[in-house]
């Protein structure tokens, strides 16, 4: 049996995009928790975030993602924070092989400009923020099974890096 393939990293390093190419590719269910909070809410992020806080975010994201880490033989995208949460880390270490994607800051905050669905940032300047954000999460972020530079390499070629990894393990 295959163990999950689990995505993390910073808001906008590709993770659903990614995640949702390498399912399809290896012929495996893709779970998008942020994606699935969305529906069970009726909300987007920023409006659960405004509407109802971060903290009952958390706690919807840490629910979501257990139920997908009981599913076997799946590629699941975690959201950007939900990595830093130890029940999830904890889990995610023990029963599925994981891939942060790391990317430079510069990188994320031209993604982040043109989306300006990123709770804890606006559309403005966000360079400060994201630099504390990941020295922030970096420590947690390096648990991970792997660790893929996504700087200046293509989806096609991530995408074979991925692959390779997951089927080596």
């Amino acid at each position: 049996m295959k163990k999950n393939l689990v995505f993390l990293g910073m808001m906008a390093s590709g993770k659903t995009t990614l995640a949702k190419i390498v399912a399809k590719k290896l012929g495996l269910m893709f779970v998008d928790v942020d994606s699935n909070i969305v529906k069970k809410n009726f909300m987007d992020i920023s409006e659960i975030f405004n509407k109802k806080g971060e903290k009952f975010f958390r706690k919807e994201e840490e629910k979501e993602t257990l139920i997908a880490l009981k599913k076997n033989n799946c590629v699941i995208a975690l959201g950007g924070g939900a990595f830093i949460n130890p029940t999830i880390r904890e889990k995610v270490l023990e029963s599925s092989f994981s891939v942060w994607l790391d990317i430079n800051i510069e990188t994320l905050n031209k993604r982040i400009k043109k989306n300006n669905k990123r709770p804890l940032l606006d559309k403005d300047n966000n360079t400060p923020k994201l630099e504390k954000l990941y020295s922030d999460r970096k420590k947690i972020y390096e648990l991970a099974d792997h660790k893929i530079k996504c700087d200046k390499k293509s989806k096609t070629t991530l995408v074979k890096e991925i692959m390779s990894l997951y089927e080596k393990h």
